[in-house]
């Protein structure tokens, strides 16, 4: 394999593994209606505040997410309005993942 296409492949594996947590596709699927105050996403969430903003910070981090300090409060919003494809396209083979999830158990 090429050492172009071992770094596409690492930045994809980075990617998907961004959104390998609950919590992040819950925060991720609640900013696809818009543009969301870290308090209001805590809330959502729940779990201490540390440990949702590191959520977001992966998610900033990986690109999926930007986000804008206003005084004293901090905005996300998506960067990528084609998380939105992501995510239906990977509730479009879900039913196949539960499948694979049975067969390794066995």
């Amino acid at each position: 394999m090429h050492a172009a296409a071992r770094r596409r492949f690492a930045r994809r594996a980075a990617v998907l593994k961004a959104l390998a947590h609950p919590v992040r596709l819950l925060l991720l699927e609640e900013l696809e209606r818009g543009e969301r105050c870290v308090c209001e996403l805590h809330e959502l969430a729940g779990g201490d505040f540390s440990t949702v903003s590191k959520h977001l910070a992966l998610l900033r981090r990986a690109g999926f997410v930007q986000s804008e300090k206003r005084g004293l409060k901090v905005y996300y919003r998506l960067r990528q309005l084609c998380v939105r494809r992501l995510l239906a396209c990977i509730d479009d083979v879900s039913p196949a993942a539960g499948s694979l999830r049975k067969e390794a158990r066995r």
